[in-house]
Order: C-alpha cells, then sequence, then structure tokens
C-alpha cells in the first residue's frame, strides 16, 4: 500500500499515544467534562460503573498522554485539560483535511475534464446534485 503524506508533512511522536488515549469511550468521556471545568477524580469518576483503581488507570492513560494535567490538595487530587495535546491533535487532523480536500478536488478537475456531462436539457426537470 503507497501512503501519500502532505509535501513535507511529519507527525508528532507523541499522536498515537493521544488518538490511543481519546479512543476510549470512558476516557473521551472524561475529556468532555473536563472541557466544562476542572473536577476531582472522585467527581469524574461518578457517572462511570467501575472502582475507583480502574478509573485512575484511564486518568493515568490521559495523564500520559498529555491530555491532561492533575494536582493534589490534601487528599484531594483535581484534573483539568492540557490544551497542548489536543491542538496537536487538531493540527494533524486539519493538515490531513486540506491534503484531502486538495487531493478530491483535483480529481474532481480530472473527472470533469476528462468526462464532461452535459447540463439538463430544458425537457429534464431533475436538477443536478450540486457538491456540498
Amino acid at each position: 500500500m503507497v501512503r501519500h503524506m502532505p509535501q513535507g508533512f511529519r507527525s508528532d511522536p507523541a499522536l498515537p499515544g493521544i488518538f490511543q488515549a481519546l479512543a476510549d469511550p470512558t476516557r473521551l468521556a472524561v475529556v468532555e467534562r473536563l472541557s466544562v471545568a476542572p473536577a476531582s477524580a472522585s467527581e469524574l469518576a461518578k457517572p462511570f460503573a467501575m472502582a475507583l483503581p480502574s478509573f485512575m488507570q484511564h486518568m493515568g492513560v490521559l495523564e500520559r498522554a498529555g491530555i491532561v494535567t492533575s494536582h493534589k490538595s490534601g487528599r484531594t487530587r483535581t484534573y483539568q485539560l492540557a490544551p497542548g495535546a489536543l491542538r496537536l491533535a487538531a493540527a494533524w487532523l486539519a493538515e490531513f483535511r486540506n491534503h484531502w480536500e486538495r487531493a478530491l478536488d483535483q480529481l474532481e478537475h480530472f473527472l470533469i475534464t476528462t468526462n464532461p456531462t452535459p447540463g439538463p436539457s430544458a425537457d429534464d426537470p431533475t436538477p443536478r446534485k450540486e457538491r456540498t
């Protein structure tokens, strides 16, 4: 299989860990919750039917991926989003979106110029589909 990467594009070695961390539904829900405000580990764990030690393993994955940070005050550990990892993932997705949009635009241009389709005739009431 030949992979076509955007010209000059190098992915950050942290990206696989970021996407792997976000691929789990529990961790993704935690990230969504933390987008509202920081929260304690026990508050974050409440909606999930799992023991706190199991939940804390999820938090460890998010922290190692750089998606969240935590600080401890007394017996309470509070988590918050660390936007750098999410910005990195967003930039990677944006680069590939631009790359594939350009490739699809080139394909569309090629198909139109090599195989022009006639426009709708006056007798044909069916409108042509427009690209969205």
